[in-house]
Order: C-alpha cells, then sequence, then structure tokens
C-alpha cells in the first residue's frame, strides 16, 4: 500500500459537452498560461545571459583600465558564477540527497509525549484542517508506538528511515508500509510535499496496521535480513 496522491480539481464528468464561446476561450486562455506553453527564459537562462553580457563588457574595457583591474574584474565574476551555481545547486543537491536516502528527519527528539498524545494531536490537527501537522504527529505516533512496545529501542537522533527501517525488521509484514511514511514524513518535515487529508488517512491506517502486527522474534528477522541480502 502506497500513500495516496492529491487528487484532481476537476472530474470529466463535470465538464460541459457544448462549452459557449466565452466559456471555450476561457478555457484557451487558461491552457495557453501554463508552463509548457511559456515561452519566457527561465531564471538560469536569465542569468546566464547576464553574465555572458557581463563578461562581454569587462573583456571590452582591457584597453580602458589596463592590465590591473581587469584581471580583478574577472576574479569578481568568477565568484559571481561560483555564488549563483551555490545557490541554484544547493536545494537540487539537498532534495537529491532525500531521495537517495542520504538526509532523514529526527523524529523524537525532546519529545517525550506517549503515542495517545501524539495521536490525540494528530487526530486535533486534522480537524482542523492542519494536514502536515497531522503527519507529522501521526507518524511520530507510530514510533512511539513501537518504543512503547519495545520493538525498538526509544534513543536520541533516530531518524524517521532509521526508525521505519528498525521497526520494519521486526514486523515485515508492514516494512514497505513504514518506509512509504517515513518518506512521507521526510518530504512533510523538509517541506517538499504539503499532505492532503487522503495521505493524512492513509497514514493513520498505517498506524493501525502496525498497531495490530505481532513482532517476529529477533532471531528469526534476522535469519530472513540475512537470506534476503
Amino acid at each position: 500500500m502506497h500513500p495516496p496522491t492529491a487528487p484532481t480539481a476537476l472530474g470529466a464528468r463535470d465538464v460541459p459537452l457544448t462549452p459557449s464561446a466565452d466559456e471555450a476561450r476561457a478555457w484557451a486562455e487558461e491552457e495557453l498560461r501554463k508552463g509548457i506553453y511559456n515561452d519566457d527564459p527561465t531564471l538560469l537562462e536569465r542569468v546566464l545571459e547576464w553574465l555572458r553580457g557581463l563578461w562581454e563588457q569587462i573583456t571590452g574595457l582591457e584597453g580602458t583600465l589596463g592590465p590591473v583591474l581587469v584581471p580583478v574584474l574577472v576574479l569578481v565574476a568568477v565568484g559571481v558564477v561560483v555564488l549563483v551555481a551555490l545557490l541554484l545547486g544547493g536545494p537540487v543537491r539537498r532534495r537529491r540527497s532525500r531521495t537517495t536516502g542520504g538526509t532523514s528527519a529526527a523524529v523524537l527528539d525532546g519529545d517525550d509525549r506517549t503515542s495517545a498524545d501524539l495521536r490525540t494531536a494528530a487526530e486535533a490537527a486534522h480537524e482542523a484542517g492542519r494536514e502536515a501537522l497531522a503527519v507529522l504527529e501521526r507518524y511520530r505516533a507510530i514510533v512511539r508506538s513501537l518504543d512503547e512496545r519495545a520493538i525498538l529501542t526509544d534513543r536520541a537522533g533516530r531518524t524517521a528511515h532509521e526508525a521505519a527501517v528498525d521497526g520494519g525488521a521486526r514486523l515485515p509484514s508492514v516494512a514497505d508500509d513504514l518506509v512509504a511514511a517515513s518518506h512521507l514524513f521526510d518530504d512533510v518535515a523538509y517541506g517538499d510535499v504539503e499532505p492532503t487529508g487522503e495521505q493524512y488517512l492513509w497514514l493513520r491506517s498505517v498506524d493501525g496496521q502496525v498497531s495490530r502486527t505481532r513482532p517476529e522474534r529477533r532471531a528469526r528477522a534476522g535469519a530472513k535480513a540475512a537470506v534476503s541480502s
């Protein structure tokens, strides 16, 4: 089972079969406003064009400024290029590292609430329409419940992904759902995803399945892990 994606805003049954001229024109204008029809240069293209113009200006000033100031201006231009590359590349690198499991958010550091407390907080956030907080609190409830059942040992610094992997080793029948839930937690914690109510309800169902699943003995779970590897 995987978390649901956000539903589409308009179903096929909602579209009139015979639109009026005004409706057809409005639909066409809306369609043409989409990014795939936009010929405007991207931010990166605008930055590169600006740097190209800056370089041409610097090289054109060589005869005027002499051999001393031109190298300084070149170094400044190179510094600008490096700064732009860092600013544009940073978010991409962070997103890629999270996708490959390189970075995962800590789950319960400094939080001593019980799983019941966390579930109550999650439900209250969901009722208030604060789905991001609801998702975070519900996943924390899952991890806390694993601590309370001695499936996990409580320790500082445990990340969402580590909790899912360690918990899945003792609860192999829900291991995939635990990992998917940890990815949702990280995506929400890092601001990459604005979760829907459907996704929260999915996570709540995972919580119920985890609570109903009996853990396997450590020796048996370790033997299964050795065989699968």
